[in-house]
């Protein structure tokens, strides 16, 4: 019983130190912090509550009785007020002085007027004012006098006698009545000095100015209020009282008491190293001693922060001397050092070679594994014969000049293509990707022998890859004559080529595409279809490359999701919505290739405004309003019939459908373009005589318009894995 009698009695006590459950803590932007408190009961006393009320403008405000609160420090035991100004002023009526004279009480209240923080400050000419207690007129008196003849005797920001006078006040005070006392001739100093003014100021914030006598601007500034600071205490007992009492206030473990300094009662403040509020449980907080300016450690040290304090350290090679606070050279130390890193420096570089090598040793066969490196050389083993090669690390390098900048053949959103030559002279493309799909990268040896089997004349060829390294490195035969961007837009555009050239470089590519979506197994979608991926060779024959961006056609709605991915203005809409990329996505971005060599203009026009950015769809507003002909190229308007310019204005139109449903497939697009090239040899069609050739020297064979390809009716299926889906990055 005496043990939950105890219990009860420390549960009780350590309630009425803490903030009572759902008080407001805020009043308008003023903080109230415990011990204060908001209402009746959310103060530790009754004496500490706040009244928050709302002032005529709609704002709330807290209030002790009539004087408004500023700021509440727990830490100083400080709470800012405004305070009330007396007045003496003379009645332009009467000729009469008019007093109005304010008093304030705190005898029932914690507070008391701050004689570090105030002054009794007068202003006025010839005026003597002075504050009193009126029920202890024994009591101690300040008064304070202010004489001046002119405007022109005052100075601004002093305060010594002459139109403003400032005296000290004694330690707790807390009551003063303010009385003007008419000791002066004011007969003339009336004309320029209508009010004289008396009031307790924050010695701070105060600071005269010659406008407050010819003026009421000090008096109106605050409403006819000044700021002005108080103490406060709790209780009226010392700290070696209080500390035996229930109600002692300082109940955290990192709490002092301190006596206040100004009348009776005590402070509770947070201990050395620590901040915050000692009145609240885990109010206060430890202080990163650390972070202060100046720092607590001499220079050239370490601070150190630890709970309730710090700790320095010097640098190696010095000690710290607590006396100085200084770091010394620490000679032992440094003679043992020099010893010890001469050993270590003998045994690092005895070991270091060996355990460098290993270290990439192992480094690179973790990456072989974790890219599928043994399921590749099972699946080689078993395919006699299969021309892919895999590249070690040393290999590229040396083809490559160490990937040198001087090789580099261009930049992609998935990689760098660096040219290379290998030890037997044959050129390749080495494509360094930037990332690979963690989620594959088991199945990216096998997936890349899967690429490696596709054999088509308008495909670019992939030999073999890197796998020793952190991302997977793939190696494409070398493609040496551009792209067809470079045709249409870039470096050879000023060659002038055939527009029958162009349609045949996108019938091959064509062709390419239709081989990966009808004739692979599993299909496989580039997903970055554009006229910069349709390389040309040594015999200007279009090659799908890039396939940075491809995956194999997904066998699962699982794998549908993926990132959208692709280039600007060649991106299809519903591909976009919905994040699923099929084999229709890239008839969109072959319908954009269309129109690029029919009208000659870029997918994407940056510098136009919003509705006249796209090709795509200016092409589809222009097809609508059946105006064709403003958005094909002059030159081609002028040479080529009418009736293969619509056939393949079209064809890009069905590519272009905003669903996906309504569009042809691959093989319809490459049997399309095919007609069309077919029907324009036709001399009834054929408008002119263009020469195929464009390089000057050039074989016209390079450029002659052939027949289309054609599939056979029985398809050589390659075997690959039914359930992969991946990208080749």
């Amino acid at each position: 019983m005496l043990l939950i009698g105890v219990a009860i009695m420390l549960y009780l006590a350590s309630i009425s130190a803490q903030a009572a459950p759902g008080c407001q803590t805020h009043c308008g932007d003023v903080e109230i912090p415990y011990p204060f408190g908001i209402g009746t009961g959310c103060g530790i006393e009754e004496s500490f509550e706040i009244s928050c009320n709302k002032t005529p403008s709609g704002t709330e405000r807290p209030f002790i009785v009539d004087v408004e609160v500023l700021n509440i420090s727990v830490s100083r035991g400080k709470t800012r007020v405004l305070n009330h100004v007396s007045t003496y002023c003379n009645d332009t009526n009467t000729r009469r002085m008019k007093r109005d004279q304010w008093w304030l009480d705190f005898s029932r209240w914690p507070y008391r007027f701050s004689n570090h923080d105030n002054n009794l400050v007068v202003i006025g000419c010839n005026t003597l004012a002075y504050i009193y207690n009126k029920y202890n007129r024994t009591g101690y008196t300040t008064a304070c006098a202010s004489v001046c003849e002119s405007p022109s005797a005052l100075t601004n920001g002093s305060c010594l006698g002459v139109g403003c006078c400032q005296n000290a006040i004694p330690k707790g005070l807390r009551r003063y009545d303010v009385y003007f006392y008419q000791v002066y001739d004011d007969s003339d100093s009336w004309r320029f000095s209508p009010c004289s003014y008396a009031a307790l100021v924050e010695r701070e914030s105060f600071s005269f100015s010659s406008d407050y006598i010819t003026t009421k601007r000090f008096n109106e500034t605050y409403q006819g209020r000044q700021p002005m600071v108080l103490d406060w205490a709790i209780g009226n007992a010392t700290c070696e009282l209080a500390r035996n009492m229930s109600s002692y206030a300082c109940r955290h473990r990192n709490s002092e008491c301190v006596d206040s300094t100004n009348g009776p009662g005590y402070l509770c403040n947070c201990s050395s190293g620590y901040e915050g509020n000692p009145y609240v449980p885990d109010g206060c907080k430890d202080v990163d001693e650390c972070k202060q300016k100046p720092n607590p450690c001499p220079e050239g040290a370490v601070c150190h922060n630890t709970v309730g304090g710090h700790r320095c350290s010097c640098r190696p090679g010095r000690k710290l001397n607590n006396e100085t606070n200084t770091c010394n050279p620490d000679i032992n130390l440094i003679i043992g050092i020099c010893i010890s890193c001469i050993v270590l420096v003998i045994i690092i570089f005895c070991t270091r070679v060996i355990f460098e090598r290993r270290k990439l040793t192992n480094v690179k066969k973790r990456y072989f594994q974790r890219h599928g490196g043994l399921l590749l050389f099972e699946k080689m083993k078993s395919d006699q014969g299969l021309a892919f090669t895999v590249f070690t690390e040393a290999e590229l390098e040396q083809a490559t000049n160490k990937f040198d900048k001087s090789q580099i053949l261009g930049h992609g959103g998935h990689g760098t293509v660096y040219k290379g030559i290998m030890k037997d002279n044959i050129s390749v493309a080495i494509k360094r990707c930037i990332l690979i799909d963690d989620r594959h990268k088991k199945e990216f040896g096998k997936e890349m022998l899967i690429l490696s089997q596709i054999n088509h004349k308008n495909i670019v060829k992939l030999i073999g890859c890197c796998l020793e390294v952190e991302v997977p490195v793939l190696v494409y035969e070398f493609i040496p004559n551009g792209t067809l961007f470079d045709l249409v837009h870039g470096k050879n555009r000023t060659l002038h080529i055939p527009f029958s050239s162009l349609l045949r470089i996108v019938n091959e590519a064509a062709d390419g595409l239709a081989f990966l979506h009808s004739y692979a197994n599993p299909p496989i979608i580039h997903g970055d279809v554009k006229t910069s991926n349709i390389l040309l060779d040594e015999n200007h024959m279009a090659k799908v490359s890039d396939f940075g961006a491809s995956i194999l056609a997904p066998s699962d709605e699982a794998q549908f999701v993926t990132m959208v991915q692709g280039t600007c203005g060649y991106l299809d809409p519903e591909y976009m919505q919905t994040c699923q990329l099929t084999d229709k996505s890239d008839v969109y971005s072959f319908g954009v290739v269309i129109l690029e060599i029919l009208t000659g203009q870029m997918p994407l026009k940056l510098e136009s405004n919003d509705t006249q950015r796209s090709l795509s769809s200016n092409f589809l507003l222009a097809m609508k309003e059946n105006n064709l002909d403003a958005m094909l190229d002059n030159q081609i308007k002028e040479h080529e019939s009418k009736e293969l310019l619509r056939g393949l204005a079209e064809l890009a139109k069905h590519c272009l459908d905003m669903c996906s449903d309504n569009r042809p497939s691959m093989r319809e697009v490459s049997e399309e373009l095919s007609r069309l090239r077919k029907l324009s040899k036709h001399p009834w069609l054929h408008r002119g005589t263009e020469t195929e050739s464009f390089l000057t020297g050039q074989s016209t064979s390079s450029f002659g318009i052939e027949e289309s390809t054609e599939y056979p009716g029985k398809v050589e299926e390659m075997p690959m894995n039914q359930s992969s889906s991946y990208y080749v990055r």
